[in-house]
């Protein structure tokens, strides 16, 4: 049987997620990195992307997350965010109309705080996406 670690995701509303993994990848703000047991312990920002999650069965699963901050320790691993996502939880039509506004509002304002608000909803929804075309093109290889 592999090594496993305890992982768990929580945001303001929710435990995302909470389990004994093989292994984790996220987005730092320096770059990707992959946890397994016995990593040396850390605190770092993580980075609005796509986190994935080596279960105990040695299959991977991917999510969005948003920000936020991991922190590994000796005994249990914790990524603190401000929100998550499962790819069946992601309703690609909303988000191409998100994606699509904010595109819109890009093209036509001059207001910093405007334009800073469009550019994360749309980094959002193309990490969004991203989770959703990586989840559909691991079903069509399983196919």
């Amino acid at each position: 049987m592999p090594a496993l670690f305890n992982f768990e995701v929580h945001t303001p509303r929710r435990i995302f997620y909470s389990g004994r993994v093989q292994a984790i990848v996220i987005g730092l703000e320096d770059g990707e990195i992959g946890i397994y047991p016995n990593h040396s312990p850390f605190t770092a920002h993580s980075v609005t992307g796509t986190l994935r999650i080596k279960d105990n069965d040695g299959g991977w699963r991917s999510a969005f997350v948003c920000g936020g901050i991991l922190e590994v320790k000796e005994h249990k691993n914790v990524l603190m965010v401000e929100s998550a996502d499962w790819p069946e939880e992601i309703d690609r039509q909303k988000v191409l109309e998100i994606k699509k506004q904010s595109e819109e509002i890009l093209k036509n304002t001059q207001l910093k705080f405007e334009i800073d608000k469009a550019k994360k909803k749309l980094h959002h929804a193309e990490c969004r996406l991203k989770v959703l075309d990586q989840e559909e093109g691991k079903k069509n290889k399983e196919a």
